[in-house]
């Protein structure tokens, strides 16, 4: 009897250190004989091999080829190359692209819910494993994005904070904007104007700050615009107002983000010394019709610059209205990977372009329309980033996805075409990928974690075939993608794989 027992326990103990022990199968991968491109270490990149342990990168061996360490899976990369997961540090993930909040209730619901349950696959598929979403209003859309069993890294600025009554709270109906937008800054001047439940020292910006940092945000976003279409004098924040927010973001330990993309905006963002300016500067107010770069404009950029100022050029903001003026657009190949094919029917329908008859309402051709961006805001845009890649600004990658509801923006596929666009305009390959990985780590103050291949940092990774540094079209060029560790293969992932 005691033999038995004795037998038993020792089984038992051999099992439990199999299953459990720090070398187990299951918790190492050994990538071999792969090129690293990872940005802290551009001038020497080389060969290569990294090991994966619980999710983190436990080692780096750079050179010539290192054994493998028992028991771990090997991933032989030869002819491809590894690079850490790009960022993408401005989206809205509750949004849907191409409806209107009204659309996506009722008949088209359970469209809608297939698309948010393909939405963290889709971020997935192009290979961003970290976002940053910059104005929570549906938490619930969070939630369920971060439940999901593969998803990226989600993190978020909480609740946005506008001037009340001003961007982008006028867009809701007088009753509910207060309901939308609850973390708005109180303005005396409006008192008459804001339901009296709200409470004016409940709407300080060092109140609205802390609300914040209680849900668990990173960042602050805030707006100064003044308006366009049919609102063109909204209530903007004032210098004062910027400057609390500038206290409040920096004893709180978080980011302070403007939503501004004219010269007056973007003057008002660099004079409050805020850390980023979350668009491109595409209004140029009474300098619109210059051909050439301003002087004017020169000298805020330099500031910029010289601040070292985190810059969201988000081009795609404005080519994403193009698409309902490109009768080849819905037929992107490209679309039926990040999109259901529901949805994806839904946009051909005359129901679907709503939105680009709003963007044209009084029916001009579209070779009209699209001259018209192209050669104002869209050309300012590119100066500018052009401008500021021949400083060598601190360029941030975000892609603003969904900007407005157009179906130009769809998640993931705009991060590549925005890379596209980055480099029309002046970007080098460095650049752009130093903005989607180490930058964005850095400006967001997650850096410890991410953006580099190097001991300690999660193991979110993209396998590529191509180099990004030799060409954009690599990061259309995947073949695996891992997220904290799990491997998953990049058509996996794809709407039309199920």
């Amino acid at each position: 009897m005691n033999k038995f027992f004795f037998l038993c326990a020792f089984l038992c103990a051999v099992l439990c250190s199999a299953q459990s022990g720090p070398t187990a199968k299951a918790n190492r991968i050994w990538i071999t004989n792969v090129v690293i491109v990872s940005p802290e270490n551009l001038d020497h990149v080389e060969q290569g091999s990294v090991l994966i342990e619980d999710g983190r990168i436990a080692r780096v061996a750079r050179g010539a080829s290192a054994m493998a360490p028992e028991r771990a899976t090997v991933v032989n990369g030869k002819g491809q190359y590894l690079i850490p997961r790009p960022i993408d540090s401005h989206a809205h993930l509750a949004s849907v692209p191409g409806l209107n909040f009204d659309q996506t209730q009722g008949k088209n619901k359970a469209m809608v819910d297939e698309y948010y349950r393909q939405l963290p696959r889709s971020y997935l598929y192009y290979g961003y494993t970290t976002l940053i979403d910059l104005s929570v209003y549906l938490p619930q859309v969070l939630e369920q994005f971060r439940a999901a069993p593969l998803h990226p890294d989600l993190y978020d600025c909480g609740r946005s904070l506008p001037i009340a009554n001003g961007y982008p709270m006028s867009y809701a109906p007088s009753p509910l904007r207060f309901q939308a937008f609850p973390n708005f800054i109180y303005d005396p001047k409006q008192a008459d104007r804001i339901p009296p439940e709200y409470k004016a020292e409940d709407h300080t910006p060092a109140a609205d700050i802390a609300r914040v940092k209680a849900s668990g945000g990173i960042c602050v976003k805030t707006y100064f615009e003044r308006g366009f279409d049919r609102d063109r004098n909204l209530p903007v924040i004032s210098p004062e107002i910027l400057a609390q927010l500038r206290r409040a973001s920096t004893g709180e330990g978080l980011v302070l983000m403007i939503h501004a993309n004219s010269f007056e905006a973007q003057t008002f963002g660099v004079a409050g010394n805020v850390d980023v300016l979350a668009h491109g500067l595409w209004n140029w107010g009474d300098l619109d019709e210059k051909p050439d770069l301003p002087d004017e404009i020169k000298r805020l950029l330099d500031e910029i610059v010289e601040k070292r100022i985190g810059y969201q050029p988000t081009m795609q903001v404005l080519y994403g209205l193009e698409a309902y003026f490109d009768p080849d657009y819905l037929k992107n190949p490209a679309i039926a990977k990040v999109i259901p094919k529901s949805l994806a029917d839904w946009f051909a329908t005359p129901e679907g372009k709503w939105f680009g008859k709003e963007l044209n309402d009084d029916g001009a051709p579209d070779a009209v329309v699209m001259g018209h961006l192209e050669h104002g805001p869209m050309r300012h845009v590119r100066q500018v980033v052009a401008y500021l890649a021949s400083k060598h600004a601190n360029f941030l990658f975000g892609t603003d996805t969904p900007s407005a509801p157009t179906y130009g923006n769809l998640p993931g596929l705009n991060g590549y075409l925005e890379m596209q666009q980055l480099q029309k305009a002046g970007m080098s390959l460095r650049q752009i990928f130093r903005a989607a990985t180490i930058s964005n780590a850095r400006a967001f103050r997650l850096e410890s974690q991410l953006g580099t291949i190097e001991p300690g940092k999660v193991a979110n990774l993209v396998l590529l075939k191509n180099s990004p540094l030799e060409s954009i079209e690599a990061y259309d060029s995947i073949r695996t993608v891992w997220v904290h560790g799990k491997e998953v293969s990049r058509e996996s992932l794809a709407a039309d794989s199920k």
